[in-house]
């Protein structure tokens, strides 16, 4: 007989709740204590465990939909079990054999499984948070301990959080490093984070087009390095001034200065889609300190791009519109989080800031076409260099990656699109890890 899955009572107060996201789908084989789907109420984010080990069949309650407590949302067959269109009305009576452990992101202590415990926000680290308000944090690279709380004793809600997101996106004053003195820095740049001491080279970060220094947060937020992390804002975006250079050597002799202004030794630059352009004739430039090279999804390998996408993401100004397009960068759009759009959904709303992204659209690809080769400039260099894409690309084409030089390693991502820094994070955090560790 299917065990049946219910939606658990997690809250004393709780009548419904929302499932905001399921870790496996129909006709995956799950087992036992594994995570199952996550619920979000007003006070807590829940993840909810698999009764039984089986085969997952008729997930009656999609993502986004709130359901009744105790209302089933699924059934697990036991392999080889027969499998009918729905299941038996046995099984849609029967009460579960086990009630789902449910485990809070901040572990509650419950008496007995009949009788829920009320939930509560707990203090970690001296900051009181919400479960909810922790995850999503956790997700968009927020530190807490920066964000003020509008709730009881001060703690810290989902509202806080996502404010605390678009005023990220917002541009602050740019850092200037006390390394070089008197050297303004041409371009808007942070050090996201400070290193632990270990003397490593630190990363540069440079995004892609239609983003910001902030699009790596989440990246950061999923594991350690031991190097310092310096981020900078390409013309035309983030903080940056909206002057866009007549070529591609222009603006990496702005990112370069900027750079140079910020820190005065070694570094290891990683640079995503048109980032990794400029970081690549940054590198052939040979006047800064480079000891290796990372480039995500990047642009120059080829001639095709995604003009629609590219000419669709500058013109959107409403969440809907944008959230269309937006789904052409990831293979899996939940990661497209709340405060991810709306991160990005401020930004739209800047029209100046839009007007030259546009202005970087028409110059560095005109008629949907990728104007400019960096091949030469990366066959040339005499460092480490690895690329890396995602088999699934809607932006940039991941065959790019054909007919690169043998010495350059190449990672491809199935599954995965032009983000991977956001889809596969850990993995490419791994790989960043191993290429700071690499070098002297």
């Amino acid at each position: 007989m299917p065990v049946e899955v219910i939606l658990p009572k997690v809250d004393m107060d709780m009548e419904s709740g929302q499932i905001s996201r399921w870790y496996a789908k129909d006709g995956d084989s799950v087992s036992k204590g594994q995570l199952l789907f996550e619920i979000e109420t007003d006070k807590a984010a829940m993840e909810v465990d698999a009764p039984s080990s089986g085969i997952l069949r008729d997930v009656k309650a999609q993502e986004g939909t709130t359901v009744p407590v105790g209302q089933a949302v699924a059934w697990i067959y036991a392999e080889g079990e027969a499998y009918g269109a729905a299941a038996p009305a046995e099984a849609k009576a029967e009460k579960p054999a086990a009630v789902e452990e449910v485990k809070p992101a901040v572990q509650l202590v419950e008496t007995a499984p009949a009788k829920p415990v009320p939930v509560a926000a707990e203090a970690t680290n001296g900051v009181r948070a919400t479960p909810l308000a922790r995850r999503i944090a956790r997700e968009a690279g927020i530190d807490l301990a920066s964000l003020k709380g509008s709730g009881p004793k001060g703690r810290i809600q989902k509202k806080d959080v996502e404010s605390g997101v678009a005023h990220t996106a917002k541009p602050s004053a740019p850092v200037h490093s006390p390394v070089v003195q008197g050297v303004d820095a041409p371009l808007h740049a942070v050090w996201l984070r400070e290193g632990n001491g270990s003397g490593r080279a630190p990363l540069v970060l440079i995004h892609g087009f239609g983003s910001d220094l902030n699009s790596w947060r989440p990246m950061l937020g999923v594991g350690t390095l031991d190097n310092p992390i310096l981020a900078v804002d390409l013309p035309g975006h983030g903080g940056s001034a909206h002057t866009i250079p007549d070529d591609l050597d222009g603006i990496a002799s702005l990112v370069e200065q900027t750079i140079a202004a910020c820190h005065a030794g070694p570094i290891v630059l990683v640079g995503h889609s048109l980032g990794g352009a400029i970081a690549t004739e940054i590198a052939a430039r040979s006047n800064l300190d480079i000891r290796a090279l990372t480039l995500i999804a990047p642009a120059g390998l080829g001639p095709e791009i995604n003009g629609a996408f590219l000419s669709g993401f500058v013109r959107a100004r409403t969440e809907a519109s944008l959230v269309a397009w937006m789904k052409q960068l990831v293979q899996d759009e939940r990661l497209l989080t709340k405060p991810f759009v709306k991160a990005t959904l401020a930004q739209s709303q800047d029209v100046a800031l839009r007007d030259a992204q546009q202005l970087v659209a028409d110059r560095f690809f005109a008629d949907g076409t990728q104007v400019f080769d960096i091949r030469q400039s990366l066959g040339n260099l005499a460092i480490p260099v690895r690329v890396i894409f995602g088999a699934a690309d809607r932006v940039i084409p991941a065959a790019h990656a054909a007919g690169l030089p043998g010495e350059i390693a190449v990672h491809l991502f199935a599954g995965t699109g032009h983000m991977p820094q956001l889809e596969r994070r850990e993995k490419i955090m791994r790989i960043l890890r191993e290429v700071s560790q690499s070098v002297r």
